[in-house]
């Protein structure tokens, strides 16, 4: 079912911001999930003794924003990921305040593909922890 997914027109430069935030409970769920119980996202006694001093979120658990927006807000129903770079600039951290920003950088209307521009900020300082680029189809759209 189709809500209102894209808000903004489908052109290049058009954005979209989605605003989230991970528990530590979350943390927890991803390492289970991909195996990843590095003790520098899970022990807090260990990440103290680290540069980040306290326990930092998966790189690609924070990333997995990209994917619930691309493929259910915007561009949103009917979107095929096709590809995704990504460079983790900073750490993140739980019940932290993010914000993920979408760009339309191009549109190919021949073949129905979009590439956008992905990015995550922390709400509160405005530093970007993530940044990539995503190409997606989707027929109706653009």
């Amino acid at each position: 079912m189709e809500n209102e997914q894209l808000k903004v027109e489908a052109k290049a430069g058009s954005s979209f911001t989605h605003k989230f935030k991970f528990s530590q409970e979350d943390v927890e769920a991803f390492a289970r999930v991909t195996g990843d119980t590095n003790p520098l996202h899970l022990d807090a006694d260990y990440a103290a003794t680290t540069a980040f001093k306290r326990p930092i979120i998966h790189g690609m658990l924070g990333a997995s924003v990209f994917t619930k927006v691309l493929g259910t807000e915007y561009p949103g129903y009917g979107s095929i990921y096709v590809s995704q770079m990504l460079s983790f600039l900073r750490p993140m951290f739980v019940d932290t305040d993010y914000e993920a920003v979408f760009t339309i950088t191009s549109i190919n209307p021949d073949k129905h593909t979009a590439e956008i521009s992905t990015e995550i900020m922390d709400a509160q300082t405005r530093k970007v922890t993530t940044r990539g680029a995503a190409t997606m189809i989707n027929k109706e759209k653009f």
